[in-house]
Parts: structure tokens; sequence; C-alpha cells
């Protein structure tokens, strides 16, 4: 049985021995109340005005932003897509205790070098900040905001998915034995990792107010060009580029529990890229706005150059078969990937694609043993139509 008291302890807690409470009388005015509400049922008295008068809700009139239709109504569908977002995401489940991490226990203490062992822990120590600033982002900042309820359900979603991620990194640091009060501070000593933070959470102010205008042009681009950060730039390529100095450890037979655990939540990013650009290609749609091309030339700028300076704090010492130019480089590629899905110029012409494999690990199917583990496999994931 539940105690309501304290839910985690399921026995009942025993209540003490009293004396029955006395009954109360209703005030005068409660009184009134309750008989005018019992004359009104008795009379069958008609509905008031403002109810009877509420117009059935059209799909068509449903918006990203500044919706007119009732938020509370699901259905029908202006953006089924999005509907099948939730609906894939949830054939998506998994959580970090379904990954064996023992083998990670020991390379970390026996098979990595020391240079090894520096990329591992700073892209654990950006990942476990980053991801909760994708949550505070989507749960803060652009939920509230939407006005139509199929992307909120799934941007609800997106949330649990984001706050799974920042478990499964803490999941990883506690199992290998980690300082985690060590790791976890090094976004806030560590200026190569605190400058992409802190690019992140200067896009996060700009728009968490609740009463942002975006009726106003001005505050709708600046909202506009928040989104399209979080999608292209932060999940879209800083996320999607972020795990590879992991996977490639994985390449070499090593930190595996790991890498299936990213793997996962790579999954989950490319979906959320992926939707977070379908959403901001109907809003300049629907709202006639385009990102200023000033703006844009910033926006990716500043993220190179937050990314290259990242690369090589991590990768200060290339690892066997990885090396902060491929890093860079690989960024560099995945920004045009999303700069095209947007429907923008690609910032960085010519780029090329430093790491075929990478794609891989989104698509990558495994094969489960029935009897040994539960099946954790993603049903979709990665191949996704970002149209």
């Amino acid at each position: 049985m539940l105690n309501w008291d304290d839910p985690l302890n399921s026995s009942p807690t025993p209540s003490p021995a009293s004396a029955p409470a006395a009954k109360r009388e209703p005030s005068p005015a409660e009184a009134a109340v309750a008989r005018s509400a019992l004359e009104s049922a008795q009379t069958n008295q008609p509905m008031p005005e403002s109810v009877i008068s509420a117009k059935p809700v059209r799909a068509e009139d449903k918006r990203i932003v500044n919706g007119m239709a009732d938020i509370n109504q699901l259905a029908p569908f202006k953006y089924p897509w999005a509907w099948k977002y939730f609906l894939n995401a949830n054939k998506n489940h998994w959580t970090p205790l379904d990954i064996n991490m023992a083998q990670d226990v020991h390379d970390y203490h026996h098979k990595l070098t020391v240079e090894e062992r520096h990329v591992y822990t700073n892209v654990l120590a950006y990942l476990t900040t980053a991801d909760i600033l994708a949550m505070r982002n989507v749960a803060i900042a652009v939920m509230e905001k939407m006005s139509a309820p199929e992307l909120q359900i799934y941007q609800a979603r997106q949330t649990y998915e984001e706050a799974l991620h920042t478990w499964t990194y803490q999941h990883c640091i506690e199992t290998i034995g980690l300082d985690q009060s060590e790791i976890y501070n090094r976004y806030r000593v560590v200026p190569e990792i605190n400058a992409k933070i802190r690019m992140t959470q200067q896009r996060l102010d700009a728009v968490c107010s609740a009463d942002i205008d975006l009726k106003d042009r001005e505050q709708l681009h600046t909202f506009l060009m928040s989104y399209i950060f979080f999608a292209a730039v932060f999940e879209g390529s800083w996320f999607y580029n972020g795990f590879s100095p992991i996977f490639a450890l994985q390449r070499r037979g090593m930190m595996k529990g790991t890498a299936e655990q990213l793997q996962y939540i790579m999954r989950d990013e490319v979906m959320h890229a992926s939707f977070g650009i379908r959403v901001a290609k109907a809003l300049m749609e629907e709202e006639n706005i385009r990102p200023d091309p000033q703006a844009l030339r910033e926006m990716w700028d500043q993220a190179e150059a937050a990314e290259a300076g990242y690369a090589s704090y991590i990768l200060r010492d290339p690892i066997l078969g990885y090396s902060a130019e491929q890093h860079v480089e690989q960024f560099r590629h995945i920004a045009n990937t999303r700069a095209a899905q947007l429907g923008v110029e690609k910032p960085f012409p010519g780029a090329e694609e430093a790491l075929p494999w990478l794609a891989e690990q989104a698509n990558l199917r495994k094969e489960k043993n029935f009897f040994e583990t539960r099946v954790t496999e993603y049903q979709t994931g990665g191949a996704l139509n970002w149209d």
C-alpha cells in the first residue's frame, strides 16, 4: 500500500488513536453558495453565455506560436508529424542501468593512457552540464511559448530524455569511480569548456522570460535565433559531434559500455535536432520571418571558435585515431548539413566529412540475446527524414 506521507516507503504509517473530529457547521456564506447551486440544478437553468458561445477548435487555427486555438485540445492535429515524433520517442525507452559497465571500469583504470583518460573525463564534464541546459531550454524557455499541444507533448518527452541523459553521465562518472565534485565543476574552472556553456547560457537567457512578446518582430527574431541555435548548433552539431571521442575509444575495443550509453543518447539527440529544425522551418513560414544572415554568420563563427577551443583542450595530445583537427572539421561538415536542412546558407563551404564512421553510431542496430539481457534496441532513432 502506498504511504502518502512517505511515498518511498510502501508500508502504511499507523495513525495514532484519537477521538473523532467534531463536525463543523458551514458558515452562512458557505450555506448560501450551496443553496444557490442546488436551486440552479433544480430549476434547470441554462449555462452561462460565456460557455455556450465557445467555438469548436479548428486545426487550421493552430500555430507554432501566437496561436488563438485552445491549447488544451490535442486533436485534430495541425502538426501530425509532431505526434509521430512523440510516438517514436516512446519506442526508444532505456535507462543507463540496462548497460553493463564492468569492462569500462577495468579499461579506465588499466588500459586507457593518461591522454585518453583526459579525453574521457572532459567529455563527460562538458556533457553533464550541457544536457541540464538542454533540459532547461525546453522546459522553461520553449514549451510554454508553443501554442499547439502536439508540439508541447513531444517537448515534454524531450525534457524527460534530457534528464535521463544527465542521469546517464552521472552513472558513468559514479561507476568509473571519478571525483564527482571535481568533474561537475570543470565547466566553471576550465575556460575551454566554460566558453561553450557560456554561449549556450546566453542564448537561453535571451528567451527565458515568460513575458517575451512574440508578436513583436524583434523579440520573435530573438526567439527564432535561440531556437535555431539549440536545434542546429547545440544539439544538431555540438552534441552530434561531441560523443565522437568516446566512439573513437570504442572503435579500438575500449569503454564500450559508455559508448553504448552515448549511442542511445545520440539517437535521442538526432530526434531532438530533427524536431527542432522542423519547428523552426514551420515557424519561419507561419510568421513570414527569416533569420538575419549576419546574425547567422556570427552564430556559426562563435560556435566554431568555441568548438575549436574545446577540441584543442580535450585533444591537446591526440589519441590514436582521433585528433583536434578531425573534430573541428567534422563540426564544420555537420554544421553545413544542419544549415542545408534549415534552408539557409552553408556556413563552411568545402568542409569535409572527417569522421565518416560517425553516422554509423546513430544507425547501428545491435543484436541482443533475449535470454541474457532486456532488449534496449531503438526502433527508430537515427534514421530520420529531416524534411
